[in-house]
């Protein structure tokens, strides 16, 4: 479970595609700090399994690879799902990503609930600059508009934001400089894909009133 809350704006340092499935590499000092194997990060709104840590710079191919030092980043396999159903499936090399280690029960509760589980991808639509924060509209897939309310939250690439506005196929969010700057959101340009997730406490609300298709 996380907040949405990101702790660090990571970056991509290697990719093995192996078949139905791909290994990561991702560089970040911030969420390693007391990280172990079997730990769970969100990698762009996607919980992934820490599978080792990370403590010298990938080598090149058929060169061996660096000292050890402290640790710099750490490993995660990413299941064919999961590549379906995100936008893992399109990173590499220097592809920058939002980090969340999973929440804690003391942990303050910043953002929403979060559970890492990507319900769908959309595209930006537009950005549109104001003197002190950034509206960004975003596609609304048919089978998540009636998840989404204005004041609502939900999870943008593992951002926890509050939906500012909503139509029938598009919602937009508010951002802050502070977010600009520390997510990919202040990276992403109209036209490139980001990760959905709805607040699961409305999937649970309709599944109570038998109302899921």
């Amino acid at each position: 479970m996380f907040t949405g809350i990101v702790e660090d704006l990571g970056e991509v340092e290697a990719v093995a595609h192996l078949g139905d499935s791909a290994r990561i590499h991702i560089r970040s000092a911030v969420v390693t700090q007391d990280t172990r194997p079997g730990d769970s990060i969100a990698v762009n709104g996607v919980c992934l399994t820490v599978t080792g840590i990370v403590t010298s710079r990938p080598a090149a191919e058929g060169t061996p690879p660096g000292p050890p030092g402290a640790p710099r980043g750490f490993a995660a396999d990413v299941m064919g799902e999961t590549l379906k159903r995100s936008s893992l499936a399109a990173v590499a090399p220097g592809t920058k990503v939002n980090l969340e280690r999973s929440v804690r029960l003391e942990d303050r509760l910043g953002g929403h609930l979060v559970q890492g589980h990507v319900d769908d991808t959309a595209a930006i639509v537009q950005r549109e600059p104001h003197e002190h924060w950034e509206v960004v509209r975003i596609g609304l897939p048919p089978g998540l508009a009636r998840y989404v309310a204005h004041k609502g939250s939900i999870a943008v690439d593992g951002i926890s934001l509050t939906v500012s506005a909503v139509g029938s196929d598009w919602f937009e969010v508010s951002l802050i400089p502070e977010t600009l700057k520390r997510t990919t959101l202040g990276l992403k340009q109209p036209g490139e894909t980001v990760n959905l997730e709805v607040d699961v406490i409305a999937k649970y609300v309709e599944k109570l009133l038998g109302g899921a298709q």
